[in-house]
């Protein structure tokens, strides 16, 4: 019994350990510019071996380099409570968890109704941008529950540690925007030849309706979706609260 208890404090003891690692990255985060992520460096490794694919774009740009338009952009499209909430969306979480519940219900009804074992439905989530950076900055995109309670751990620590546009800045510097395109500037000069700070409002939000599925909108650039959900966000950047 005395080995298990030893065995429980040790965990318990690496567990802490890992919070405090955490932790003092992301104090660090409010100073020094983060240089990759957990999901960038996965990429870069996917890349590397895959030799058809070997491009790789990205490039820091400051905050007030950004173009307005791309900021107020994604927020309208990813997360419009970003300047108010505490990091996490409870209400956008359980309203995403009714929609998953309610299309495996359809999905299941309609199997037994054909007698076949159709695919399950996509699962739709309620991350913020916050949520979001801290699942890219540190962690896997496997879903399960221990993950889960780590990233609400670490969106909390940004949340504490950082200002709110520290952490967009962050986030716009290291988001997917296709395949082996990270950051506002990769994603500006890849798709519009230009600089982050000069995208027009027409193009940040083609770029922001982008950030769910980028490697499938940069092989389809002529999707419907695309173009109507642009004009859709496009509308909406005008009610974004920037931090």
């Amino acid at each position: 019994m005395q080995a298990v208890w030893r065995g429980l404090f040790l965990l318990a003891l690496a567990a802490l350990g890992l919070q405090l690692y955490f932790a003092l990255r992301i104090a660090a985060m409010a100073y020094i510019d983060p240089q990759s992520t957990a999901f960038e460096r996965s990429e870069l490794w996917r890349i590397t071996t895959a030799p058809e694919r070997s491009h790789w774009k990205q490039s820091w740009t400051g905050y007030g380099d950004i173009s307005r338009n791309l900021k107020s952009a994604v927020l309208a499209s990813e997360d419009d409570g970003f300047a108010s909430h505490g990091g996490v969306d409870w209400e956008a979480i359980n309203a995403a968890w009714h929609k998953n519940a309610k299309a495996q219900a359809r999905a299941e009804a309609r199997n037994a109704a054909t007698g076949r074992n159709a695919k399950a439905p996509k699962i739709v989530g309620g991350s913020t941008i916050t949520q979001q950076l801290a699942k890219n900055l540190f962690l896997s995109g496997e879903r399960t529950i221990v993950r889960k309670a780590q990233e609400l751990l670490i969106t909390l620590l940004l949340e504490a540690c950082l200002s709110k546009e520290r952490i967009l800045e962050i986030y716009l510097n290291h988001v997917e925007w296709g395949d082996g395109v990270f950051g506002a500037q990769a994603a500006a000069q890849r798709y519009f030849r230009k600089d982050a700070g000069q995208l027009s409002p027409a193009e940040a939000a083609r770029l922001a309706v982008m950030l769910p599925r980028p490697k499938f909108f940069e092989k389809v650039p002529g999707s419907a979706y695309l173009a109507n959900r642009s004009v859709l966000i496009q509308g909406r950047m005008t009610e974004a609260r920037l931090p």
